[in-house]
């Protein structure tokens, strides 16, 4: 029979401390009712006794969670007990995470005690934390470089003091997945009343392995584990609880747990945290990275049309995704190219595939990637190439008459004259160029975002700029560099705009056909 592995998510409190500035009150309200809409069993919403906004903020969330458990952090303090049980004070049940560091290094370099007297704070602790709730955690902080014989003593005796749930931190992210499953196992075999208590995982990464360390902590009978969506939080940060999530689905039949998680709203909770809290998540980052799900290799591709599970041990679906078009590029093969155009709409009578994959390979030689319209220009416009510009930027100057009010004065080749545009905005150089070149091109189109990059190349600095933008339901693209960054800005603009015009000529051409 499956058992349950309960899902404990602490990015609010020790994901927010990786942060370079506090969230504020509503943000964290957001983020916990994400939580709570992907079904997290527990949600530790702070650390109330360490300012007055985290007290606020999880009083505030208190109000808000319905289904999810509500936890706040406490040392070993009555006043941070206190405050924490005030914090919650509006809830039926809540529960109250105590932590006290364990191993040697911590009880006699931070703590300045001896072993008995941490016992003697822990049992002191608890005792008084339970005038507020049942539902208490301990933490023993920096367990996995606690002797085993003083972790089982601690944790023999917190049971017996009425703790529910054991959490067994590898605090500094020190022990690797055989050695962190040893400390697990030994607990249950050495501790008399280990079955009263359920044993939960606290897993940092620094050496890459709170994955690796939390599911081989499972295996040897721990059944909660904590963590944060997309791994954030102290150091090289924590657990990532959409992996963990993920390879308890992908491997049941192995390791034969369930959660009650959402698999379908990860994606959706890892973007609002990531947009929330300003952090980027890597292209390559295992589930929700922008690559998880795409395929380069023409080889793997060609094996992903044929059958997805070639090269995907779970689909995009799962987690909430559609279903991820390939990057074409030069490494992309002729399957990849007739499966592309095929989605669009187009069968081989309608163009040359032998033709279509020569034009392609040299384009996307000198571009990179190819989109959508790119390909469509290929195979449809004879004598297609991205010299064949409609629109050149001949001038751009701006000035400023005050901090509020900006003036931008464009001139650009277009439809074989020279326009000129000037626009006086409040909104930033950004908005003042975006809508000057509608004024001009009176093409509507949605800018939807944009980076820009500082590199360094012979000494000197230069600005990346990358844009994406929406029309008539197509995403465009446009990146230029420059020392400029305006003029790097503006060119990228105008990459996109020349696309828009292209991509309705050739929209025209096939409608005429």
């Amino acid at each position: 029979m499956k058992e349950k592995i309960i899902i404990f998510d602490t990015t609010l409190r020790d994901g927010e401390q990786a942060l370079q500035s506090s969230l504020n009150t509503q943000e964290k309200i957001e983020i916990a009712l994400a939580l709570e809409d992907m079904h997290i069993d527990i949600i530790e919403a702070g650390f109330p006794i360490s300012s007055p906004g985290d007290f606020k903020s999880v009083q505030e969330i208190c109000k808000k969670i319905k289904n999810s458990t509500i936890c706040s952090l406490a040392r070993c303090i009555d006043k941070d007990i206190e405050i924490a049980a005030q914090a919650m004070s509006q809830l039926k049940n809540f529960r109250i995470h105590l932590f006290l560091g364990t191993s040697k290094l911590h009880i006699e370099s931070k703590l300045k005690k001896n072993f008995q007297e941490i016992k003697d704070m822990a049992i002191r602790s608890i005792k008084y934390a339970k005038k507020y709730t049942d539902d208490i955690e301990f933490s023993c902080e920096d367990a996995g470089r606690t002797s085993i014989d003083n972790l089982c003593a601690i944790v023999e005796t917190l049971i017996k003091n009425g703790v529910k749930t054991i959490n067994i931190p590898d605090t500094v992210g020190y022990t690797i997945p055989n050695e962190f499953s040893k400390i697990i196992s030994e607990l249950f075999i050495r501790v008399p009343n280990i079955d009263q208590a359920i044993i939960s995982v606290h897993c940092h990464n620094d050496l890459g392995m709170a994955v690796g360390n939390s599911i081989c902590a499972i295996q040897s009978g721990a059944r909660q584990i904590e963590g944060t969506i997309t791994g954030i939080g102290e150091r090289a940060g924590n657990t990532a609880l959409e992996e963990v999530i993920m390879a308890i689905k992908t491997r049941k039949k192995m390791l034969n747990f369930f959660t009650n998680i959402k698999h379908h709203k990860i994606y959706k909770t890892s973007k609002i945290i990531s947009k929330i809290c300003n952090i980027s998540i890597p292209i390559n980052k295992a589930i929700i990275g922008s690559n998880a799900f795409s395929h380069s290799s023409g080889i793997h591709q060609d094996g992903i049309i044929k059958n997805r599970k070639n090269y995907e041990i779970m689909s995009p679906k799962d987690i909430g995704l559609k279903n991820i078009k390939f990057n074409l590029t030069s490494r992309s093969g002729r399957a990849a190219v007739k499966n592309r155009m095929q989605e669009m709409g187009y069968t081989e009578k309608d163009y040359n595939l032998k033709t279509l994959y020569k034009k392609f390979l040299k384009l996307a030689d000198r571009k990179g990637q190819i989109f959508d319209y790119d390909l469509q220009m290929l195979a449809f416009i004879k004598n297609y190439s991205k010299k064949n510009l409609h629109i050149i930027l001949k001038n751009i100057s701006f000035s400023s008459q005050s901090l509020n009010q900006i003036n931008i004065c464009i001139q650009l080749f277009y439809n074989n004259i020279i326009h000129k545009a000037k626009i006086h905005t409040k909104n930033g150089i950004v908005n003042g160029i975006y809508k000057s070149l509608q004024k001009i091109t009176k093409i509507n189109f949605l800018l939807k975002k944009f980076k820009i990059k500082s590199i360094k190349k012979n000494k000197k600095i230069w600005e990346k700029v990358y844009i994406i933008a929406k029309y008539k339901n197509e995403i465009f693209y446009g990146k230029n560099t420059s020392q400029d960054i305006i003029q790097a800005f503006t060119q990228s603009m105008i990459d996109i705009l020349n696309n828009i015009i292209q991509f309705n000529e050739i929209k025209k051409k096939i409608k005429n056909n």
